[in-house]
């Protein structure tokens, strides 16, 4: 099956998550030392600090390093990443609209690695805690009994709700996959249900993607598992930009929601 996309953008998401889908390993180190930015700009530094040779670690913009103690070295090249600016509607726009503020995604070269700076010891924030309870509770998602009758089907989402099978081989990558179709709008007007050995189509791809995300970001066993459904899936097609941007929004709310309180920026 072939996916089209539409939008006029740089592919840079979809780059992006190829990139996390080829490479073992490269959502850990981001989460590891990018965990206080969305996952999006975690995987967009991780990016470019291995085009660039930067060991990963810690990000800052010039100014709260300097606060930090630390000094950006000279000649080094700020690290890129995707930020959201409020705009207000030109007055040659819609008459009903002028005026009224809406939000852009703008690419901004603000930030420095640890790598990049001289100074002051620094010790980084230990890497949140994560509870499957309370994302579910967060995300205003319920999980119900496994009722399904196809002893093949791990697991299910239906509505606001998610069943796992009791017998489900990685439970924790199931449950990531159930969430991620109710997040991604699977779930709205049908139930789906995931069969693991049968093919599936892009909304299965956007899923098995964010449970990719979430197993490697957390250090859980699964994501070698994703890879090879993901591809499956997807039969040689690159992923959709949209669906990318898609994707690790999906991601990044399943993280964030299960952050204890008080540690969820």
């Amino acid at each position: 099956m072939t996916y089209h996309d539409t939008t006029t953008e740089t592919d840079r998401w979809a780059e992006i998550l190829e990139a996390a889908v080829k490479t073992p390993g490269l959502v850990l180190s981001a989460y590891s030392n990018f965990h206080n930015y969305s996952l999006g700009n975690q995987m967009a530094a991780i990016f470019q600090c291995g085009r660039r040779n930067i060991t990963p670690g810690p990000i800052a913009t010039y100014s709260k390093w300097q606060e930090l103690g630390r000094q950006v070295r000279k000649g080094e090249k700020a690290i890129e990443l995707c930020m959201p600016i409020t705009c207000k509607r030109a007055k040659s726009e819609a008459e009903e609209d002028e005026g009224k503020s809406f939000t852009r995604f703008l690419w901004k070269r603000n930030w420095f690695v640890l790598a990049q700076t001289d100074g002051e010891e620094f010790t980084p924030e230990p890497i949140p805690d994560w509870d499957e309870v309370q994302a579910l509770s967060a995300l205003n998602i319920a999980k119900t009994d496994f009722d399904h009758p196809d002893g093949n089907v791990q697991g299910f989402a239906r509505k606001r709700q998610i069943a796992i099978s009791p017998v489900a081989a990685l439970p924790h990558k199931t449950t990531f996959h159930e969430i991620a179709h109710i997040l991604l709008g699977h779930t709205d007007e049908a139930e789906f249900s995931d069969g693991e050995n049968t093919p599936r189509s892009l909304r299965e791809a956007e899923a098995e993607s964010v449970a990719l995300l979430c197993c490697e970001s957390l250090g859980l066993d699964g994501a070698d598992y994703c890879r090879g459904y993901i591809q499956g899936w997807l039969e040689g097609n690159p992923i959709p930009e949209r669906s990318a941007q898609k994707i690790f929004k999906a991601a990044d709310q399943i993280l964030k929601a299960g952050r204890p309180a008080g540690d969820s920026k």
